[in-house]
């Protein structure tokens, strides 16, 4: 259940990031085609795709830290509902895990 969970949110990361990069795709096009047509200076377009690419990379961080808690929010909802034995078992993983990223260190 947990890696379900998982890999919903990490495909949900991967889609807001590829919604994110596709916008400031297309809207590097358009500010190329308008400094090409002359109705933006180059300056004015340089300027423009650095807002534009500040924009995207606050997107992203934005929709890191919201899935992130999204996550944090099901999982905790998730080990409420667990057994007293799940909940061992949890438990279990959990010392395991931290002793092999203590014997790594």
């Amino acid at each position: 259940m947990i890696d379900k969970l998982s890999e919903d949110m990490k495909k949900l990361v991967l889609l807001g990031i590829g919604a994110a990069a596709l916008t400031a795709e297309k809207s590097k096009e358009l500010i190329d085609e308008l400094v090409k047509k002359g109705e933006l200076s180059i300056e004015q377009g340089k300027v423009l795709n650095e807002e534009l690419k500040h924009r995207v990379r606050e997107t992203i961080a934005d929709a890191k830290e919201t899935t992130a808690r999204q996550r944090m929010e099901k999982l905790q909802e998730q080990v409420k509902q667990l057994s007293k034995e799940e909940l061992e078992a949890l438990k279990d993983l959990i010392a395991q895990q931290e002793n092999t990223t203590t014997d790594e260190e």
